[in-house]
């Protein structure tokens, strides 16, 4: 079928690819890059009716643009399929907003990476049926096999990618916190051999234990090149919203979130109340600011 990319980074490029490989038209519009389409009205005029945007934008401010500009320009039948990592209730809301122009409109979790070009990549989708299966063969076509489903009405799709993105921290912060433990060992652990045994027959094998593999065969078991900044893109912090909401305890994935805040203080003022504290009540040595940034030890 024919399909509308918008956005051609390192996953809607990818993604077009993909598609092309198993036979889908793609046309194309990114501005940064070289497209089918020099504007979204283009590539309108470039697919046939009933025509199928995919959204492969960051979530937010150009996610909402890209959208109302679709929503101008598309027309009864059309189907908009967002596969950003949008909040699902902001998915809700263009949903409800497409239909009273008569679009169609789908949300689609995407995980994959930059690996989904060649493996595939695993989508949870919600929507209508009628909408979901106008564009069902674009989503088997870029799924592995048994890596698709229609989980849901409206919203589902990146409510269900946004509690994956949360478990995900959790396992994240699991896989760093033994290998620091280990790194820190008397033993002189080589790191990038225990993570490749890891994967053969251990219970915590995964696909993340792959990559890991993957990075110390790239920079080294002590990862010298890399800084230790974590960011996040908003998933885990509307994970821990939604389970507050509903009086559910997720306390890994929140600790794994605040793990990723305390990644990004080159002084920790917290750090420093501890310390004085510790010197206040009980006569505990503070360092010095200089002596602080060269050294790591504890001075109990």
């Amino acid at each position: 079928m024919q399909l509308g990319m918008i956005g051609l980074g390192r996953m809607g490029g990818n993604m077009a690819k993909r598609l092309e490989e198993h036979g889908h038209e793609v046309k194309t519009f990114d501005p940064q890059v070289d497209s089918t389409a020099k504007s979204l009205e283009e590539l309108r005029n470039q697919l046939d009716a009933p025509r199928a945007f995919w959204m492969m934008v960051p979530a937010g401010k150009i996610t909402e643009e890209t959208f109302q500009t679709l929503i101008g320009l598309a027309e009864a039948g059309d189907v908009i399929v967002d596969g950003g990592n949008s909040n699902f209730r902001d998915s809700q809301r263009r949903y409800a907003e497409a239909k009273q122009h008569g679009v169609k409109f789908v949300d689609a979790g995407v995980s994959g990476g930059v690996w989904g070009l060649s493996v595939g990549y695993c989508l949870m989708v919600g929507g209508d049926d009628d909408a979901v299966g106008q564009v069902e063969s674009v989503f088997v076509a870029l799924a592995p096999e048994d890596g698709y489903a229609h989980v849901g009405a409206s919203g589902a799709g990146h409510f269900t990618k946004m509690v994956h993105n949360g478990i995900e921290y959790g396992l994240m912060q699991a896989y760093a916190e033994g290998f620091e433990v280990m790194e820190k060992s008397e033993f002189g652990l080589d790191l990038h051999e225990i993570a490749g045994i890891w994967r053969y027959g251990s219970v915590v094998r995964s696909w993340l234990l792959e990559l890991l593999h993957a990075a110390f065969e790239t920079d080294g078991g002590d990862l010298e090149n890399i800084k230790g900044y974590v960011e996040d893109s908003g998933e885990g912090r509307w994970t821990i919203a939604e389970a507050i909401a509903e009086d559910v305890p997720v306390p890994v994935i929140t600790a794994a979130l605040f793990a990723r805040f305390a990644s990004r203080q080159d002084e920790s003022f917290a750090a420093k109340v501890n310390a004085a504290l510790r010197n206040q009540f009980g006569g505990h040595a503070v360092q010095a600011v200089e002596t602080a940034r060269t050294s790591t030890q504890d001075p109990r």
